[in-house]
């Protein structure tokens, strides 16, 4: 991913201090003087996955293996912002295949859960774009993806449970079709 964009668009700014002025606030206010510049300059940030390509990020890493035990990386840490009400997502996700003829980088795995995180998103999406960018790029047996994550628009907001968390799972593959392949992800992910 590219690294933080230092002058965020003047227009996304204007844009800030309309609804700090929508909500009441004096934009002018020593307080406030630099908040639109710093939340746009958050805003590129927290969503520079839309300017990440997840695919090329996966096919600077591949290499030939004859492996065919599974990977598992577990407990990537996940940010991301609901998509409805633009209230943080948290989390951590779990990502697992079973490669064919090819492995990729470990840390790609983990960039691939950025890329998509990084942007607006709801939790079920995130989890088939992760397993499918996989999937796509490597072809293997099966991939597994598991993501565990609280809302706060579930905890700050409307129901207020502060206690909830939310898990979404795609099986592709092995994953879906072979029961012991996809118990096996489950134990290594179980807390």
């Amino acid at each position: 991913m590219e690294p933080e964009d230092p002058h965020p668009p003047e227009e996304l700014m204007r844009h800030i201090e309309g609804v700090l002025d929508g909500i009441g606030e004096d934009v002018q206010r020593q307080g406030l003087a630099r908040t639109p510049y710093r939340v746009a300059k958050s805003l590129r940030f927290l969503t520079d996955g839309y300017r990440a390509d997840a695919a090329a990020l996966l096919q600077a890493a591949v290499f030939d293996s004859d492996t065919d035990e599974m990977v598992v990386v577990k407990d990537i840490e996940l940010y991301s912002l609901c998509e409805h009400h633009m209230l943080p997502f948290f989390g951590r996700a779990h990502v697992a295949y079973l490669p064919r003829s090819k492995i990729v980088g470990l840390s790609k795995l983990a960039r691939v859960v950025d890329a998509f995180s990084r942007r607006l998103q709801v939790q079920e999406r995130l989890t088939t774009q992760i397993a499918t960018a996989i999937q796509n790029a490597l072809q293997p047996l099966g991939v597994g993806v598991v993501i565990e994550a609280q809302h706060l628009c579930m905890m700050m907001r409307g129901v207020g449970k502060q206690n909830s968390s939310t898990v979404t799972s795609c099986m592709l593959g092995r994953f879906r079709s072979d029961e012991k392949t996809r118990n096996e992800f489950l134990q290594f992910v179980a807390r």
